[in-house]
């Protein structure tokens, strides 16, 4: 069945409207809350892409909708309450902003299920998933310490949260294994969206000597603007080559769409339990983009480091790992364990500068 977009939170009235007045219900009702617009080609992109999969799936036995650019806040639990209210069945909340909102629907709401992105607030009714991005963010942090000829990378940054931060360290840690004189500069511009405000941080990381550039933020506006300016960059979310072919290195890739289809059929067949989900690149959660704009050796590396960390014999945060004052906080030879990645509130030994409060 055809998806309904509901625009914005004020739309949702729409669908109450539909629902009272007998329009017709599909076996299932799966409904998607963004935090950005469907068109950011990153983040929100890529989700919509994984609600798409589940209607390509199971056809006329699903009904979805979604409602886009919903605030982390009050917005948010609004949004969600009212989709608990109106039949859907199962409801995928995907911004880290959204965990404390769906938390208490879900508890208001035990017969109705939740899937949350990036968050870690669980109950039976409430379940988790995420990606290792950190994966990919070493692979191009190696990658930008072979390329970089000024030795410094800019980094445009969304929330100093534990994904965010942990996706930093694992990025200049992938560089300063190839490139001991690498630096990493950061702005953080306190949005997940906003291509305005992420061209400003590009723009001004270039202007202070940046020849790559990274983000974490949602749309290709960084990339771009490395683009005009003749240096190089990654796409987040999604393979970006296409805004900027001249600039784009790879860009680590959010493959949702298993995922949202197994648990799309789970709730059909009744098997739906509560879990949590942490997948990796040999889960196929985190995919690379094709290595271009590289001489074919940096390809070869970034390939081989690729498939190290797919096949387990290389983990991106292996000791001796220390933080900013040199304490050690990964020991030599062991791996950070999941707590502390899930927990990163530091910066590791040779980053300059402190996280925002």
């Amino acid at each position: 069945m055809r998806a309904l977009s509901l625009g914005g939170p004020a739309a949702v009235i729409a669908l109450v409207c539909m629902v009272l007045a007998g329009g017709a219900l599909a076996q299932a009702r799966i409904g998607f809350v963004y935090v950005g617009p469907i068109g950011d080609h990153g983040w929100t992109y890529r989700h919509n892409e994984c609600r798409l999969a589940i209607e390509r799936e199971f056809g006329d036995a699903v009904s979805t909708s979604y409602v886009e650019n919903v605030s982390e806040g009050p917005d948010a639990e609004r949004v969600v309450r009212q989709l608990a209210t109106t039949g859907h069945d199962l409801i995928f909340t995907t911004s880290f902003g959204f965990m404390n909102p769906t938390a208490r629907v879900a508890q208001r709401f035990p017969k109705v299920k939740f899937e949350h992105a990036t968050g870690y607030k669980r109950a039976d009714n409430l379940a988790t998933y995420s990606a290792r991005f950190y994966e990919g963010r070493y692979i191009s942090g190696v990658i930008a310490g072979t390329m970089t000829k000024s030795n410094r990378i800019g980094y445009v940054a969304s929330f100093p949260i534990p994904e965010v931060v942990r996706g930093i360290n694992a990025f200049f840690l992938g560089a300063r294994s190839v490139n001991p004189d690498i630096s990493i500069s950061m702005v953080w511009v306190n949005t997940w969206y906003d291509p305005g405000k992420e061209s400003d941080a590009a723009t001004t990381l270039i202007d202070q000597g940046a020849d790559i550039i990274t983000s974490h933020t949602d749309s290709p506006a960084p990339l771009q603007v490395a683009q005009t300016r003749g240096v190089l960059g990654f796409g987040q979310a999604s393979d970006m080559h296409a805004f900027a072919p001249d600039a784009q290195l790879s860009a680590i890739i959010d493959n949702w769409n298993p995922y949202c289809v197994a648990r799309a059929r789970a709730l059909l067949d009744g098997t739906w339990t509560s879990t949590d989900t942490w997948g990796g690149l040999d889960s196929g959660m985190v995919e690379m983009a094709a290595y271009t704009n590289m001489p074919e050796e940096v390809a070869v590396l970034a390939r081989k480091t690729e498939e190290a960390i797919r096949s387990g014999a290389l983990h991106p945060f292996t000791g001796p790992i220390r933080d900013q004052s040199g304490n050690v906080v990964v020991p030599d030879g062991q791996v950070a364990d999941d707590g502390m990645l899930l927990g990163m509130d530091f910066y590791v030994e040779g980053i300059v500068g402190s996280l925002p409060n």
